[in-house]
């Protein structure tokens, strides 16, 4: 009796008689990893990173950055980043969602369909945390050397990015919203760059909303930091409002005499709605290199 052959060809029945997104989920060895709705655009790009796209069956079709919109193709749409489709979610049965404080309203909701996990950033060093989150998601795969090889190339990409960058240089980000601009530490520029960002005048008086504070810029305040490259992320853009007229601040900072001051305005969906993923963190970082 042939006992290879009749395990292979009990398998090959088992698989056959699953569901086609069941079989999906086969992987190399034999193996098996969770089927995953992500809600978070830094987290599905990193799967695709480690090869690991077959396993995503749905993401949120109408917040698709342009980077990973050939990630909507054949995957079930599942809502808004802020107010997903519970039912479209529970109809697709997951064996697991990913989540951030964006989908905080809908959590118990989400929980009740299937695991849920939380893929936001922890605390402190920014490429730590990435490290963190990226060997995370490749863990039910069994694939962390891979991962650990992919993190391993994007650090030592950081590393020569910085050795080509100017010693004093300054740069600002900004958050624009209705025609307002807030300060954004972002950790690509200032970890991971290791770019400058200009002090704050004293006159910049910080606003609180909930545990939150932010601090409002007017271009006056903008050229009082006098950074050599002003880059603005675009919330309006990004939601579908009125876009940042780019023309008029430029206007208004040269008003304020801040002409020679840089503006580059950063891809809005890329940058407001995705990011903290391998894919994104790489896309971030060459835009901030090519807008230099």
């Amino acid at each position: 009796m042939n006992v290879a052959g009749l395990t292979l060809s009990v398998s090959t029945l088992l698989l056959a008689a699953l569901p086609l997104s069941a079989q999906a989920h086969e992987v190399a060895g034999g193996e098996h990893g969770p089927s995953v709705v992500s809600l978070d655009w830094g987290a599905a790009d990193t799967l695709d990173e480690l090869g690991l796209a077959e396993h995503l069956v749905g993401v949120p079709h109408q917040s698709a950055p342009a980077y990973v919109s050939h990630l909507v193709k054949g995957r079930a749409d599942i809502g808004g980043l802020k107010e997903p489709d519970v039912e479209a979610i529970a109809g697709l049965e997951p064996d697991l969602i990913l989540v951030t404080g964006r989908q905080s309203g809908s959590l118990e909701a989400l929980k009740a369909v299937a695991e849920t996990r939380d893929v936001t950033l922890e605390e402190g060093n920014y490429f730590e945390a990435l490290s963190g989150k990226v060997l995370s998601l490749a863990s039910p795969y069994h694939v962390e050397e891979k991962a650990r090889e992919k993190l391993a190339a994007l650090k030592l990409d950081i590393a020569t990015a910085r050795e080509g960058l100017a010693e004093d240089l300054d740069a600002l980000v900004v958050t624009h919203n209705d025609g307002r601009y807030v300060l954004r530490q972002e950790p690509i520029v200032t970890e991971l760059l290791q770019i400058d960002q200009p002090a704050l005048p004293n006159s910049v008086e910080p606003v609180s909303r909930g545990e939150r504070t932010f601090y409002p810029l007017t271009p006056a305040n903008i050229v009082e930091m006098a950074p050599d490259v002003l880059y603005v992320v675009d919330r309006s853009a990004a939601i579908g409002q009125t876009p940042m007229d780019a023309d008029a601040l430029k206007a208004a900072l040269a008003d304020a005499g801040g002409a020679d001051i840089g503006v580059i305005v950063l891809s809005p969906g890329l940058w407001y709605l995705s990011g903290n993923g391998l894919q994104s963190v790489r896309a971030q970082m060459n835009e901030i290199l090519e807008g230099l």
